[in-house]
């Protein structure tokens, strides 16, 4: 391991991401086992690459051990959650490493990086304390991060409010946190305002954490680190009551998320019922300051993970003149084109918890902020990021998940893009289904809990949409009952496991399916050119036997009904109307886009250093 340690690279996680530029293919020779970046690496023969190995399934992972030790590698943590090590190997043994029976695949142990009194307010989680007297108690939280210092913020008896604290750097057996950014971080789901006579609250103050150390003194870590994280969440999410983990780092797109270790990770901890959210990334424009699209790292390209991407409160608490930061990342996935993000939140100017003689405390000196309470440093930090967008989200969750413990990943994501406040001024891919509403997410939330025949709660300002895949539904309500909630159902998917029509809920003021009433899979898909079944739009009202569905002719590249949206991308992408994609993208060699996708490493502009209270 200390071998393993040595040749770590950085994956920083602060308020600003920086993804990975797969290598190009060198050789057309190559053993189809190996990620993109791996063959690169195979082929030139010379050197060592950090890896993950996967098994081909449980029984087979002791023998991977052995293999990676007779090709000359170092073998690294076991990684249960997906039956595979990480290792360091020697670039010549790769393509043999490839043929071994024992072996799946062979990924890029990848660098990740990771990327409050307004922002409360503005998302509606004061009034959720207020009104529902709801605060995160009883539910944990597990931020995998840089660590947690100590702060007056999270203590509680003198203790601070960690249920566990793993050190996946340095081994360390104390909660430290030497960057400062997993600090940051803690406090917006959880601070409870303490040196700020509780001006500076996070999102859900009674919320329980389990500190998960991945990045070291300078915000440098692998994904093989998140990955360990992750399975400590399995083995030990029942006993901490672990519903929810924030991951406010990130890597770059190297596989597909139905073959990369990371997003194959955090899938099994969605199945297993704890809603895993990531921040989207911080390369919504290229460093000439142009919109760009494409740059969502990972795990968040994932579809069963709830991406967040940054909202701008601009100073206040009033969330109708809230914009999108023109640094978050903008979908769709890479290599797979699904939608993504999923929803925004604050992630500009966010004043939260520091970690005192930490990186981010020397280097961000002009962004530190006083409290009321006398302190021997300067307590709190004003930082920007995706990076902080995601935590005012898992804080959101664990108020949802208070008001009702039965919600699974996907409830609770359809409850979050259901409940959110669109804007006209944003395209799918910018905005997702829209900016989160935390008193409106709980509203709904605690709904899905009531007897049959409560009335189903009002929706002002309510975008009133699911972004399912890439189809946008509209005009029906999300109900409790529905199949899409299920734990084997993936995010988007048109059936479930068993082969029946994925439903949602209703149509508004009818009781008509919303999804599936239609016992033939025609009823509920169109297809729009002969020849091509991939490109299809999915139809929402069909509900009696003649499936009376009305579509418009295809216009420009866009597909309309009464109920659908007319968003579609995949292999033969179709944009919508409601899709801006046009003047603010540049194509050529400053667009980002396929496999040689440049991302900005760094949030820079005016959005990233703000200081709303000097």
């Amino acid at each position: 391991m200390a071998s393993c340690r040595t040749l770590h690279v950085a994956f920083a996680a602060v308020f600003c991401f920086g993804a990975l530029v797969p290598s190009a293919e060198t050789q057309t020779d190559v053993a189809p086992k190996l990620g993109p970046s791996v063959r690169a690496q195979a082929s030139r023969g010379a050197g060592w690459s950090p890896v993950i190995i996967r098994a081909s399934d449980a029984a087979a992972a002791a023998g991977v051990g052995r293999a990676i030790t007779q090709a000359g590698g170092v073998v690294g943590r076991e990684l249960r959650v997906i039956n595979a090590r990480a290792a360091i190997v020697p670039n010549v043994a790769l393509r043999g490493l490839s043929h071994n029976p024992f072996i799946a695949r062979i990924s890029l142990d990848r660098p990740v990086r990771g990327t409050m009194e307004l922002t409360g307010a503005t998302i509606g989680a004061v009034a959720v304390r207020q009104q529902y007297g709801y605060d995160g108690a009883g539910v944990g939280v597990a931020v995998i991060d840089s660590g947690l210092a100590w702060h007056d913020d999270l203590a509680e008896a003198g203790k601070l409010r960690v249920s566990e604290f793993v050190d996946f750097v340095n081994g360390m057996g104390s909660t430290y946190d030497d960057y400062g950014h997993g600090t940051h971080v803690a406090g917006i789901i959880a601070g409870n305002g303490f040196d700020s006579d509780g001006a500076r609250t996070g999102i859900a103050p009674g919320a329980q954490l389990m500190v998960l150390k991945v990045l070291d003194a300078t915000g440098n870590g692998r994904i093989s680190d998140v990955i360990a994280a992750l399975d400590r969440v399995l083995e030990r999410k029942d006993a901490l009551n672990i519903r929810v983990v924030n991951l406010s780092v990130a890597a770059g797109v190297d596989e597909p998320y139905d073959i990369d270790p990371l997003t194959l990770a955090a899938k099994r901890v969605v199945e297993a019922g704890v809603v895993v959210v990531a921040a989207a990334g911080n390369a919504g424009r290229t460093s000439d300051g142009l919109a760009q699209y494409g740059g969502v790292t990972a795990p968040g390209n994932a579809p069963w993970v709830l991406t967040v991407g940054a909202s701008n409160h601009q100073g206040t608490t009033d969330a109708a003149d809230d914009t999108v930061a023109t640094f978050s990342s903008r979908g769709p996935g890479l290599l797979t084109n699904n939608a993504k993000p999923d929803i925004v939140a604050p992630g500009v100017g966010i004043e939260s918890l520091v970690a005192p003689e930490s990186t981010l405390y020397t280097t961000r000196s002009a962004f530190l902020l006083p409290g009321t309470e006398p302190t021997a440093y300067l307590p709190y930090l004003s930082l920007s990021g995706t990076s902080m967008a995601a935590p005012v989200v898992s804080g959101t969750v664990a108020l949802m998940l208070q008001a009702n413990p039965e919600l699974t990943p996907n409830a609770v994501k359809a409850i979050l893009q259901y409940t959110a406040r669109g804007s006209a001024d944003y395209d799918y891919l910018t905005q997702g289904a829209g900016f989160v509403n935390a008193a409106g997410a709980v509203e709904l939330a605690t709904f899905f809990a009531a007897p049959p025949g409560t009335p189903y709660p009002s929706s002002p300002g309510w975008v009133r949409q699911l972004i399912w895949g890439n189809r946008v539904l509209i005009q029906g309500r999300p109900m409790p009952t529905a199949a899409a909630w299920a734990a084997d159902v993936t995010w988007g998917a048109v059936r479930t496991p068993a082969g029946n029509l994925v439903d949602w809920g209703v149509i508004d003021d009818t009781q008509q399916v919303w999804g599936a009433s239609c016992a033939d899979l025609l009823c509920t898909t169109i297809q729009l050119e002969a020849g091509t079944p991939e490109n299809v739009v999915w139809g929402m009202t069909c509900g009696g036997d003649d499936c009376p569905v009305e579509w418009s002719a295809p216009t420009s590249g866009a597909v309309t009904d009464t109920n659908a949206a007319t968003v579609v991308w995949g292999s033969t992408v179709v944009w919508g109307s409601t899709v801006v994609w046009g003047s603010t993208v540049v194509w050529g060699s400053t667009v980002v886009w396929g496999s040689t996708v440049v991302w900005g490493s760094d949030c820079s502009g005016p959005e990233c250093d703000i200081l709303w209270h000097p």
